[in-house]
């Protein structure tokens, strides 16, 4: 279905300058190290209990990738529907991200309880060992709150229990491109133009809900000058209308340059229902005058997921065709000296 929005395109230049916020973030803008092939990869569970069959297997799919899997045994404590204790949680994010030999960190599932980790992690602790942090749905809300406390460059995409374990779950592109590449990359393939402009902005976002969640409270999303990433699973239409409203009253979409929406797996009323959930976002959004997509593969999705780095620049350029370009890179190169002392640890 073809759908179009008569409001004036807005554009923005390399050269323009970001909100406020935002560019407090950039202005201490963490890059981590870049990931590479024999590198130790800490797993934890942050949030719920996860499938331990199915964990063993996102495990193993990391060897077959080259990578050294590794986590402490009280990642299977459960404590009712979390995977532990508050303080266990904590302490094991606190743990994988000081040891020396943990080069990137993995979450094994989402599900619920990142919120009691906020205020509870040493942000100090995050900043001053900048790694890899990968992760989605519930684990939106560190993805973020690393990101804008700690000016932690964080990754949208693939975890261990879900993607990993998966024969078709990860994107092997994208994954190399956001964890080891030092060079500008893009997006293409099954997205669909909703509204039609470029822009450029911060990449930022994740699961829709929980963004909203994070409206009132000290760790508010801070949306401003982005290239703004929603995506959410199993929410009605109706539910995703009251969000993004939600978003918009809270006038946190009135400095976003460009929204791109996730697969919105199963976010349907009906398997009959008389209207495509792309109609209803764009009744919400489509008069903003930003450029609209809608189908980005990471998170919540059918296959292969894409990872996408969040804190960097990115230019979103809707035509007939969708394309997101990340402009920047979101690792570091690794010296040799770096890599020397490392391998003392290992």
């Amino acid at each position: 279905m073809g759908l179009s929005c008569s409001a004036a395109q807005r554009n923005w230049s390399v050269a323009a300058s970001f909100s406020f916020k935002m560019a407090e973030v950039r202005s201490k803008l963490i890059i981590p190290p870049a990931l590479h092939p024999g590198d130790t990869v800490g797993i934890i569970a942050p949030a719920s209990g996860f499938n331990r069959e199915r964990f063993l297997a996102g495990c193993e799919r990391l060897r077959q990738m080259g990578y050294r899997p590794f986590y402490l045994d009280s990642i299977f404590d459960r404590d009712l529907y979390f995977a532990g204790s508050v303080e266990r949680r904590v302490r094991a994010l606190e743990e994988m991200f000081e040891r020396d030999e943990v080069r990137a960190i993995l979450c094994a599932r989402g599900g619920y309880g990142c919120n009691y980790l906020l205020g509870a992690v040493d942000i100090t602790k995050i900043a001053s060992h900048p790694k890899i942090f990968v992760g989605a749905s519930d684990v939106t809300t560190l993805l973020t709150w690393f990101l804008d406390a700690a000016g932690l460059v964080t990754f949208h995409g693939p975890m261990v229990e879900k993607s990993f374990a998966s024969p078709d779950g990860v994107d092997p592109a994208s994954w190399s491109a956001a964890t080891s590449s030092a060079g500008p990359w893009q997006i293409t393939g099954d997205m669909e133009p909703l509204v039609r402009g470029a822009a450029e902005g911060i990449l930022y976002g994740g699961c829709l809900s929980l963004l909203v969640e994070s409206l009132g409270t000290a760790y508010e999303v801070r949306t401003d000058g982005t290239i703004l990433f929603l995506e959410d699973v199993n929410a009605k239409p109706y539910q995703v209308d009251r969000m993004l409203m939600h978003l918009r009253l809270a006038g946190k979409l009135e400095g976003v340059r460009g929204i791109i929406f996730g697969e919105m797996v199963d976010c349907r009323q009906t398997a009959d229902q008389p209207y495509a959930l792309q109609q209803v976002v764009t009744r919400v959004v489509g008069d903003l005058g930003i450029p609209i997509a809608f189908g980005l593969r990471s998170g919540h999705v059918t296959r292969a997921n894409i990872t996408l780095p969040l804190g960097v620049r990115a230019a979103l350029r809707v035509n007939d065709t969708v394309r997101l370009e990340i402009l920047e890179p979101a690792v570091s190169a690794r010296t040799a000296a770096f890599d020397s002392r490392l391998a003392t640890h290992d």
